[in-house]
């Protein structure tokens, strides 16, 4: 059916016409039609099942990894916009999300969390007994972090780990282990995840600043460029050493010298702290991940 015909079925009957509009409130509160998340946790996960398997994963577990990933991420929506609920309608560029413009209720959201979190445990207890085990750290840690930034200037550090836990979970999962490149790969994820949110957390800052907020954008203060430049510096040196320890050739180093080029073109984004091209940086990490899998998968496709 033709989008034009559709709209005017639905507004013709108020039902549907509002069911529609439910699942909308519902789409924008897990960030489906936002997928810069999903490819930010997506792409780390597919470093380490890539590596873990020496090349490409078995299917069952790929498809388990994405799934999850896309189920978890629109659940850690849900939980985070729970917790900023008396807070995102106070910062204009949240100011409208469902919860803050009072269109859903508390009970809505956390009930899409517990739902899109239940299918993805469902998932993980198809994996191994070591998967299904550590999946309860990343429940955790997404229970965590929507609200460690009432306590703390360090909530990308929980973010970055909630973000990394995929990691572990694919080695165990695609080897029954977790060996020392997990939790390497695992690390640069953090220090990746911390350096980019802290780019987004720039966006906000003088209105978390008014409320209240904390945030490492906030802590590093007039120092923000030059911290995340030193992370884009540890970022750069952990994708050599995860392609030194895997074993990887040039054409994996080839894209992380790309990918390090991007870094540099997010500081120019950054240098003036501009709202719109602080979140224009941050978006431009989804690249660099893709950059980084694209390298190892071709890499090890060849060579592997």
């Amino acid at each position: 059916m033709p989008l034009r015909q559709y709209l005017t079925v639905s507004d013709s009957h108020p039902a549907m016409h509002a069911v529609l509009r439910r699942l909308g409130h519902y789409v924008r509160l897990t960030r489906i039609d936002r997928p810069i998340g999903t490819y930010l946790l997506l792409w780390p996960t597919l470093w380490a099942l890539w590596i873990a398997a020496h090349g490409l994963p078995r299917i069952g577990v790929l498809i388990v990894f994405v799934l999850g990933v896309f189920l978890t991420r629109g659940a850690g929506c849900a939980i985070n916009d729970f917790a900023d609920r008396h807070i995102d309608h106070h910062v204009r560029r949240t100011a409208g999300r469902p919860l803050a413009s009072a269109a859903i209720r508390s009970w809505e959201a956390v009930a899409v969390a517990v739902v899109m979190m239940a299918i993805a445990f469902t998932l993980v207890l198809t994996m191994n007994r070591l998967t299904v085990y550590l999946s309860f750290g990343g429940l955790a840690l997404a229970a965590i972090y929507p609200f460690s930034k009432r306590f703390t200037h360090l909530p990308q550090v929980f973010l970055g780990a909630a973000f990394s836990w995929a990691v572990p979970m694919a080695f165990a999962a695609q080897t029954g282990s977790v060996p020392a490149i997990a939790w390497l790969i695992f690390t640069v994820n953090v220090i990746w995840t911390v350096m980019y949110d802290t780019i987004y957390a720039m966006a906000d800052k003088p209105e978390d600043q008014r409320i209240g907020v904390k945030s490492t954008a906030i802590l590093f203060g007039e120092h923000d460029r030059h911290m995340v430049g030193l992370l884009q510096l540890m970022s750069a040196i952990g994708f050599v050493l995860m392609g030194t320890r895997a074993g990887l050739g040039w054409i994996y180093f080839v894209a992380v010298a790309l990918a390090v080029a991007l870094f540099g073109y997010q500081q120019f984004l950054i240098h003036d702290r501009q709202q719109s091209l602080c979140f224009r940086a941050f978006l431009n990490n989804a690249w660099v991940g893709m950059l980084v899998f694209i390298g190892l998968a071709l890499d090890l496709g060849l060579h592997g």
